[in-house]
């Protein structure tokens, strides 16, 4: 009973629920390991009795918490409760400006610190994170893409899709097709080295953004090149069209690295012009507004080159930041890359916020959404940058389910608990903050993980973890703080396992939902395909997503047999199809009951759009299209449980034949078209004035 006390007071749980009806224990061996990572012994009794003695005593000497959250319009703002009579309290705002400790109902909105004295010559210090009521709301409903965007190559990129693509395909659907948004994956800097994960889920970090996503030819110094390294030039931009026409023409899977060899050859030769004047002021109050945090991301992929990805096998001296920054004084040529790899993350900024600029001028209310991944790579420059921030030997992961009786783990360190809060929520405020900058809304990828996650200790598998618990109030709090600055909505990926409780708090603070059409069911009634006027409306509904089989394989089973082919079905292939014809055969017969299919069963392309009425039909806020199956792709972008048995996060966009397709073909295919037609008329979309922004 001691260990569980101890447990429950750093919201380690020493039990969880499988499913409905069921609880499970979790092993002590885990709990103690993740206390451990938390920084608490629990390896004795005497231990685990010294622990909570000593934190017990910490909780009744303390006089504030750690964080503290006040939201406008959520009544009357006070002072803490159970502080001593007479303790004094002064709130220091963000700005440094000081603000009277008895006057909160007139605080800023901000990140403020709270200092406070009793009589008893006790202080304290909290932070007080001041939010809004909630984040901000679609002013329209409107529909959108969903696309990522290293498989929507054009006749322009190098083998993947990059920005320059992204800028066409927002002014296109815009301008063309009334789309209020286009939602990207995560965009984030990816682990350097080669072969690279291709998962963009598995980043280096999720403050800044890949290069490799960058258009190489509209970077302003590109033009200026000097002769004798056009010559240089040429011959990279011939070699990336061979890339191009190798995804393209022969079929073959996006291959990152070879894309990421060219640009950076093609980057140095880039960076040897020197920019204009107006151009430099820019980079250098882009170094400014970043400071340490750009440096360290800097300084680690400078670093990486020269020694692996691996930092972890680094010199000594270079495993953390401070060491390796005196390393790099001495040293001009790692001075010289580390400036380089400054200089690619402003170029790549730059280009988000020109394809964030065309969305607007194109009259999308919403713009571009941006996707927050769960976690970081172990070897990548955020852990490497702030390693007291994450826990040690452990990883998140997933519980066992009735989906999933191993559970999963994904190789992510989670954020400890007690440092964000120790930290007053930095590292959190900063990453929002970084990806809010060019976002009309931001999708938080297992938004599930702003309460809890599930850790799982190195050596142990994904059963024997157990659920850490944040701070739930402070995250959201951030969250609708930074959010409200940018002026963005928010997306939770709310699919899975989610506890009683955590979307009516997202809701509550204006964050909506993920629905996916197939997992809609009336689960107390049957397990029916729930109506459409049944549906939430605080959610952006979609047929499919990156994670499942597009909707035409859906539709013909084909992605039953594609599991059976890689060894993934758990029964038998004639009972697989018969059940998954059933229930495709169920959805017909809802959509032909709805007057949504007068064509009739049969007719592909006819289905899809009749799926597509249906989200039209029902109140959700927003509308996501996955732009695969604009064309009839049949092929999923990621395949859970496979690994080199299946290309994932490497397919180009492609027809149903499985031949990739440009974004300019895929812009005059009339079945696009038709689908598009189907999605803006089903929503009210249309075609808004340039500059519009209703959000």
């Amino acid at each position: 009973m001691t260990l569980a006390r101890l447990a429950a007071r750093h919201g380690v749980a020493t039990a969880f629920s499988p499913s409905e009806g069921v609880t499970a224990p979790v092993p002590e061996a885990t709990v103690i390991a993740v206390l451990g990572a938390l920084g608490v012994d629990a390896t004795t009794p005497e231990a685990v009795a010294a622990s909570l003695g000593a934190a017990e005593r910490a909780d009744r000497e303390r006089l504030l918490p750690p964080t503290l959250v006040r939201h406008t319009g959520d009544g009357p703002p006070a002072p803490p409760p159970g502080l001593p009579d007479g303790t004094r309290l002064r709130v220091t705002t963000e700005s440094g400006a000081p603000h009277d400790g008895d006057d909160w109902a007139r605080l800023p909105l901000g990140v403020h610190t709270v200092d406070a004295e009793a009589p008893d010559g006790r202080t304290g210090r909290a932070t007080l994170i001041v939010a809004p009521a909630r984040v901000p709301a679609p002013a329209t409903r409107a529909y959108g893409l969903l696309v990522q965007l290293y498989s929507l190559l054009s006749e322009r990129s190098w083998g993947m899709g990059d920005l320059g693509d992204l800028r066409e395909l927002v002014s296109w659907a815009g301008r063309a097709h009334g789309a209020g948004f286009v939602q990207v994956n995560p965009l984030h800097a990816g682990v350097p080295g080669a072969p690279s994960d291709p998962s963009p889920y598995r980043p280096s970090s999720r403050r800044f953004p890949d290069p490799v996503h960058l258009r190489i030819e509209q970077i302003p110094e590109y033009a200026h090149l000097a002769a004798g390294r056009r010559d240089e030039l040429d011959r990279i931009l011939a070699a990336a069209a061979e890339l191009r026409e190798s995804v393209l023409g022969k079929g073959a899977a996006v291959d990152r690295d070879a894309v990421w060899a060219l640009k950076l050859r093609a980057l140095e030769l880039v960076a040897g012009v020197e920019p204009g004047p107006g151009r430099r002021a820019d980079f250098h109050d882009f170094l400014a507004e970043r400071g340490r945090a750009l440096e360290d991301h800097a300084t680690h992929q400078a670093l990486a080159e020269r020694h692996g990805p691996h930092w972890r096998s680094w010199p000594e001296a270079l495993r953390t930041p401070d060491g390796a920054a005196a390393v790099v004084r001495a040293d001009a040529e790692l001075t010289a890359r580390v400036d380089f790899h400054c200089r690619l993350a402003w170029l790549t900024d730059r280009q988000l916020a020109e394809a964030a600029d065309a969305a607007r001028e194109a009259g999308m209310p919403v713009g571009i959404v941006h996707d927050l991944a769960v976690g970081v790579h172990p070897e990548g420059s955020d852990v490497w940058a702030r390693q007291g921030d994450f826990a040690t030997g452990m990883s998140v992961g997933a519980p066992p389910d009735a989906f999933n009786s191993r559970g999963q783990d994904w190789g992510l360190p989670p954020w400890r608990p007690d440092a964000l809060a120790a930290a007053g929520y930095a590292p959190y405020r900063g990453l929002l903050r970084e990806l809010l900058r060019h976002a009309g809304a931001l999708r938080i990828d297992h938004v599930m993980g702003l309460f809890r996650l599930w850790w799982v200790p190195e050596g142990r598998e994904p059963t024997e973890g157990t659920y850490v618990r944040y701070d739930a109030e402070a995250m959201l709090a951030v969250l609708v703080l930074e959010a409200h600055r940018a002026g963005a909505l928010v997306v939770g990926e709310d699919l899975g396992t989610v506890e009683p409780g955590v979307r009516e708090a997202l809701a509550a603070r204006g964050v909506l939902g993920t629905s996916v059409l197939w997992f809609e069911r009336d689960w107390d009634g049957g397990g029916a395909p729930l109506p459409p006027e049944a549906w939430r409306a605080d959610c952006v509904a979609t047929v499919t997503t990156h994670d499942l089989p597009s909707t035409a394989a859906r539709l013909s089973g084909d992605h039953v047999l594609l599991r059976h082919r890689l060894g993934l079905l758990g029964g038998d292939l004639a009972r697989e199809r018969a059940a998954d014809a059933a229930e495709t055969a169920e959805w017909r017969g809802v959509l032909q009951r709805l007057g949504l299919l007068p064509e009739g069963p049969g007719d592909e392309e006819a289905e899809i759009r009749a799926l597509h009425r249906f989200l039209a039909r029902t109140p959700a806020r927003m509308v996501g299209v996955w732009l695969p199956d604009l064309v009839g792709d049949r092929r999923p972008q990621n395949l859970p449980g496979t690994w080199d048995e299946y290309p994932n996060w490497r397919l180009p966009v492609a027809g149903p034949g499985g031949q990739p397709l440009t974004l300019e073909r895929i812009a005059a295919s009339p079945r696009a078209h038709a689908l598009l037609r189907t999605a803006a008329e089903g929503v009210g979309a249309r075609t808004a004035p340039p500059g519009a922004r209703a959000v």
